[in-house]
């Protein structure tokens, strides 16, 4: 192996804070969808799937090595607010 495929492997600085920012808007997604209730968190949808969303953007523009993941985590926040949504409606929780 020479020099420059071994320096393409690695990841850089910014591959690992995108894929980090990419967990994190799943962890939140998951928060916001009914884990939150489940742990009797303060889980309000519309702002933690904004912040969730948000990360997921964040994470695509950061790092072309994550862009998958963090399409993954978009999708997973979008199902997880009309999820979210549906449960704070429900059980009359509320939902900012």
């Amino acid at each position: 192996m020479s020099t420059i495929e071994s320096q393409s492997d690695r990841h850089s600085a910014a591959d690992v804070v995108a894929g980090l920012l990419a967990v994190a808007s799943i962890v939140l997604s998951a928060i916001a969808m009914g884990l939150g209730l489940l742990l009797e968190l303060d889980a309000r949808p519309v702002r933690t799937e904004t912040v969730a969303v948000i990360l997921a953007l964040v994470a695509a523009r950061l790092s072309e090595r994550y862009q998958s993941l963090a399409l993954k985590a978009v999708l997973f926040a979008t199902v997880a607010w009309v999820i979210g949504m549906t449960l704070a409606v429900i059980t009359e929780n509320p939902l900012i």
